[in-house]
């Protein structure tokens, strides 16, 4: 974050940040550009702010950073916190149809290092961002000391990467509504700090007067502010039952009915199933299992375990990388073991993705029609490798521009119009890798692929773990948990946790992370860096990373037993891995980046993702005794319910549900807390859909307590008193198949972009325009692509010097001639009272 914030405030980026804000915006072209510093002070602001107006009148647009304004309306407080917006522009502001500025506007800014830099970010965190932005806007707009012909611009800025090196871009949105809310929450602070007054009181009262509040805790929310210990060390010495539910994050609403499980006096009310097993395995201290059976293929042949350290001094730094896989014969090879010398280096993601690729190239050759899974210890390794693999698709694609242009005796040219420095080509191994990362990012958008598996993920759906539901993040301590043989503390594991030097996932313990650092810069004794140690310190993380993963695979195959379903979820991934083959057989639309798909395909994908969604919540509920519960227990969930049995011989079931009765096809999913998918498991997979041997019946007769006979097709052993899931055949299911199975319909596959079955290696030479869509090459795309582009810039219509500034989509990670994220990590001392909130 600290590095982005310095390449915002870089003179190099000033004109194109500036400039692409002021052009997105439709303002008029500044005749120059200039960069203020105000030293997050409000005096030194207020001046600035003068000058920057004056200039322009002239015509001239400033760009502030480090702005320091008086909180919104508390511009009369000394001691009120300013807000400190990252930076703001200063534009002229011209009347329609007039060719002299009427005065200025003020746009204000902040830079967030999102580290999404493939192509897309997370609209939580820009709306976090924009909110923030708004903040510094409102505040603006009601300090008195605002020259007078200067407004505040209704739209905001927030610079954000435009590629791996955290170059920075700005991204503009509408600040209406959140100029709102912000206004609406500084009225309610401002108030409740006028109700409450004034508390002096010294910094040795302070532990007296929290200690008698009573705390809103929450362990997610709260692990950001500095009385986070003070306050959960409050509730661990609470004599109250009650103040473990708080200390473990449950909701109020929620604690009532569980008080029973803590202090053994109260009736345990309905909740939801996997709440009610994190609280008893909180206070029994064993893991609480959740019943499901495995679909997930983490430790089956066709899979490729990797674990990642991942610098923090860049975006897609690479310390260290170990890979494995495992063939048909199921047993694993042993980990290979790079470590870089260079996390930053473009060499170091190629090695990387020639390691990946080296491994999946063996499995295709042997798994021709099986599917191929990536294993990780968590999101954020996958998120970095598909990181990887997005930059250098965007190299390649300009490579192959680049190089049409040099064919044509063009001269290749980069967005900007300075000369290229064409790359080399990725060789077959790399293409692979990056390949099949790029499915992957588009997989997601898919709830059933499972091109990469998040190991954290699947454990955490076998068992819960004790303590905060925020601490089951950790891949180590959910194993620490599914190991235990006898009882554990919750509150020492959370602890032993927190404080280790290691981490399962791609991102390192701060601890780690200086040491490797610190190693990487220079020795204790010698001048330079310590190599011996450095390599060390990225052998001992990588060595705990892959325990850790080895660990969690033993477990799973230790307490959970194969599901019935997973035959299902193989075939659906196959079937979605033939495209994938087929775009990679053509070398077309492989390399294309999710970011930078066509509204077409997003826009055609629609359907595709409301099939997907379904097929998805069915195969939840038949495999997840925790899922079918808590979907029967939603009063929002109109085709699943409880049902309990009243009579057996006629079999006739109490349904707790005033949307399915007389006359409704039901079906049990689950008795007595076992899934029937399971007991029943003669699934049949066929070409449309799948079907499944269910117990089900229409609901008739009912008697006067309201309990209705069940005639089920097939017998069913059931008891007087069992507790039933049951779903409404007509809502839930597609219908029936043969011999009365239930129906569920497969969800098609993304074949949009991709070559189809039909098509071969002459199609497009042969038919360019009826296969312009599905096979044509890459090469030939971008051949394609580059003369456009030539053709525009020959109309001047893609110049440096067009005004408003044509953005660049594709953000290729190409270096410039300007600084980069590892220039400035290493000159910056991060400060020792740096918080979460200064991050954020």
């Amino acid at each position: 974050a600290m590095a982005f914030e310095r390449l915002v405030r870089d003179d190099k980026f000033v004109s194109p940040l500036l400039t692409t804000a002021v052009g997105k915006l439709g303002l008029r072209r500044p005749d120059a550009v200039r960069r203020v510093d105000c030293s997050g002070r409000t005096g030194s602001t207020a001046e600035a702010l003068r000058i920057a107006h004056d200039k322009a009148c002239a015509g001239e647009a400033t760009l502030l950073t480090s702005l320091g304004v008086p909180y919104l309306g508390l511009e009369s407080d000394p001691t009120a916190t300013a807000v400190q917006p990252d930076f703001a522009i200063v534009a002229s502001r011209y009347e329609q149809g007039e060719e002299e500025p009427r005065g200025s506007w003020l746009i204000m800014g902040d830079a967030k290092d999102y580290e999404r830099v493939r192509s897309r970010i997370d609209d939580r965190r820009m709306l976090k961002g924009f909110l923030q932005v708004a903040m510094g806007a409102e505040s603006a707009r009601a300090w008195s000391v605002l020259p007078d012909a200067m407004e505040v611009h209704r739209f905001g800025a927030i610079a954000v990467p435009r590629n791996s090196f955290l170059q920075p871009t700005a991204e503009i949105e509408d600040l209406s509504d959140h100029c709102r809310e912000v206004r609406s929450r500084a009225d309610e602070r401002r108030h409740r700090f006028e109700d409450v007054g004034a508390i002096p009181l010294e910094e040795a009262d302070l532990g007296d007067f929290v200690n008698h509040l009573a705390a809103t805790f929450d362990p997610a929310s709260c692990a950001t502010c500095a009385l986070f210990t003070h306050c959960r060390q409050e509730l661990r010495d609470s004599d109250d039952p009650l103040a473990v539910l708080v200390e473990i994050g449950v909701v109020a609403e929620r604690r009532h009915a569980l008080a029973g499980i803590v202090d053994g006096v109260n009736e345990v009310g309905e909740v939801p199933a996997s709440l009610r097993a994190n609280v008893e395995a909180t206070t029994t201290g064993m893991p609480s299992w959740t019943g499901r059976k495995r679909i997930d293929p983490a430790g089956q042949p066709g899979t490729i375990d990797v674990v990642v350290a991942k610098s923090d001094a860049a975006a897609l730094g690479i310390y260290g990388l170990s890979i494995r896989h495992r063939s048909d014969s199921g047993e694993p090879t042993e980990w290979r073991t790079r470590v870089f010398r260079n996390p930053q280096a473009p060499e170091t993601r190629l090695t990387a993705m020639a390691l990946l690729g080296e491994a999946l190239s063996t499995l295709l050759t042997e798994r021709a029609a099986r599917p191929i899974h990536l294993v990780v210890p968590e999101s954020a390794t996958a998120d970095l490798l598909a990181s990887v693999a997005d930059s250098l698709a965007g190299v390649e694609i300009a490579r192959l521009r680049w190089e049409h242009d040099r064919a044509m005796g063009r001269e290749p040219l980069r967005f900007d119009g300075t000369p290229a420095d064409i790359p080399h080509a990725l060789n077959e191994h790399q293409r692979l890798a990056v390949s099949f990362l790029l499915e992957e990012d588009r997989a997601r958008a898919m709830s059933l692929r499972s091109t990469v598996v998040d190991l954290r993920r699947v454990l955490a759906g076998h068992v819960v773990a004790g303590g905060p539901a925020t601490d089951a993040g950790r891949l180590d301590y959910l194993v620490e948990w599914a190991s235990a043989e006898a009882p554990l503390d919750h509150r020492a594991v959370s602890d032993q946790i927190a404080a280790s030097e290691h981490t399962p996932g791609a991102r390192l313990s701060n601890l780690r992370s200086d040491e490797i650092h610190a190693a990487s810069r220079s020795g204790r004794s010698a001048g330079g860096p310590d190599l011996t140690l450095y390599g060390q310190l990225i052998e001992e993380e990588l060595d705990y990373k892959r325990s850790i993963l080895e660990a969690a695979l033993r477990v799973l195959d230790e307490h959970v037993a194969p599901s019935s379903l997973r035959i299902v979820h193989e075939e659906l991934e196959s079937a979605s891995q033939e495209v994938w083959r087929r775009r990679l057989e053509f070398r077309a639309y492989d390399l294309v980046r999710f970011g930078r798909t066509s509204d077409f395909w997003r826009d055609a994908n629609v359907g595709l993702l409301e099939a997907d969604e379904h097929c998805r919540r069915v195969l939840e509920v038949l495999g997840n005794p925790h899922a079918a519960q808590e979907s029967a227990l939603d009063a929002g969930v109109r085709d699943v319910a409880f049902a309990t049995v009243a009579q057996v011989k006629p079999l006739r079931l109490e349904v707790a549900s005033r949307r399915i009765g007389e006359g409704d096809c039901v079906a049990a999913v689950l008795i007595d807390g076992t899934s029937t998918a399971e007991t029943h498991g003669d699934h049949k997979v066929l070409a449309g859909s799948f079907q499944f041997p269910l117990p089900h019946g229409v609901l008739a007769e009912p008697d006067s307590d309201g309990a209705m006979r069940w005639d089920p097709a097939a017998p069913v052993a059931i008891k007087a008193g069992a507790r039933l899931v049951i779903v409404s055949c007509e809502d839930f299911f597609d219908g029936t198949g043969r011999g009365g199975r239930l129906k569920l319909n497969r969800p098609d596959q993304d074949t949009k972009n991709a070559p189809s079955a039909g098509c071969e290696p002459d199609s497009y030479a042969h038919d360019p325009e009826g296969h312009r869509w599905c096979c044509r090459s890459h090469e030939q795309a971008e051949s394609d692509t580059a003369d456009w582009i030539a053709e525009k810039r020959a109309n001047g219509q893609m110049n440096p010097d067009v005004w408003p500034p044509v953005v660049d989509d594709d953000a290729f990670d190409i270096a410039v001639d300007a600084p980069v994220d590892s220039d400035v990590a290493a000159s910056q001392r991060v400060p020792n009272d740096l918080t979460m909130d200064d991050i954020e």
